[in-house]
């Protein structure tokens, strides 16, 4: 199976001969992969050389003509670094275009901690009209990448090389197991004894988490908005809820906003992630995946123990 990066290179390739007012944005990152791309459309594949704030002030600056622009890099180098540029020159203008990241929380362990972005969704929430997708697989970020070519709005596509096994239908909302709504969630499987939302790269592990556990899980690629309404279909019409929220980056980045979707329920919700402390011996993915309990063992762990026997 490709990487999500390598399907977002081919795929962002194709779509620039498709599409004559996208753009892509790069600092040095992904350089090699879009060189055929800037071969072919010179004016409209831009490298900027490794200076990420006028990464994002050249983006901007596109989508200010009416182009569409993708801007990539690391997470670190896209939301952390030129964060004021990302509230001012997006947001404060009220100009449209897609953030595509790499490196998820501490996909390159080696780089160290300058290359990990744990804090990226969190810091995104501070910030008004921005959709944010996790994928899970290289497909799902196909899809969602598709969809955010078509808009004009300001969306970040978080990508990882950690992946489930299969793709999932993305962008739709919670019925019954297997099926799609309106926007958000899906049902993944159900039960009577709480109910755990596994985001993008999070499902496997969840899911053998869960195993045996009578559970709902659902799924979220799409994480803002947040799909309140099918977070209250999902834990039903009883008394009260317990909720467990599983994601790739820091944890408790969503509990406010299933806070706010359950505030006429008595409920209580467990966030799951990347914790705040920095481990200096970087490793590898897996170890920081077991070292933050993000791995089935110890995410069966603090589930079993949270959720009502």
């Amino acid at each position: 199976m490709d990487t999500m990066r390598d399907r977002f290179i081919a795929i962002t390739s194709q779509l620039l001969a498709e599409e004559p007012r996208l753009a892509v944005v790069l600092a040095d990152i992904s350089a090699d992969g879009f060189a055929p791309a800037r071969r072919a459309h010179p004016d409209r594949v831009i490298n900027v050389g490794i200076r990420e704030q006028l990464l994002i002030g050249a983006g901007a600056g596109m989508a200010l003509t009416g182009m569409r622009p993708i801007v990539h890099t690391f997470a670190s180098f896209l939301v952390e670094r030129p964060f004021e540029q990302v509230k001012l020159d997006f947001g404060h203008q009220g100009v449209g275009g897609i953030l595509v990241s790499a490196g998820g929380s501490y996909d390159w362990p080696a780089g160290g901690f300058t290359h990990m972005a744990p804090g990226d969704v969190a810091l995104l929430d501070t910030l008004e009209g921005w959709t944010v997708h996790v994928p899970g697989h290289p497909d799902e970020a196909e899809a969602l990448l598709r969809e955010a070519v078509d808009g004009d709005d300001r969306v970040y596509v978080r990508l990882s090389l950690q992946a489930n096994r299969q793709a999932r239908p993305v962008g739709r909302s919670t019925g019954s197991t297997g099926s799609t709504g309106a926007t958000g969630f899906s049902v993944v499987r159900e039960g009577r004894g709480g109910t755990v939302v596994a985001v993008g790269p999070m499902l496997d592990n969840v899911l053998a988490a869960t195993e045996g556990l009578d559970v709902n899980v659902l799924y979220a690629t799409t994480v803002r908005p947040f799909d309140g309404a099918g977070l209250r279909r999902a834990v039903g019409a009883g008394p009260s809820a317990d909720v467990v929220i599983v994601e790739p980056y820091l944890a408790g980045t969503s509990t406010a906003a299933a806070n706010e979707a359950l505030t006429e329920l008595p409920h209580r919700v467990l966030g799951l992630g990347v914790g705040r402390a920095e481990l200096r011996r970087y490793g590898q993915m897996e170890e920081h995946l077991a070292a933050h309990g993000l791995d089935a063992r110890g995410l069966r762990e603090r589930i079993t123990g949270f959720l009502p026997a």
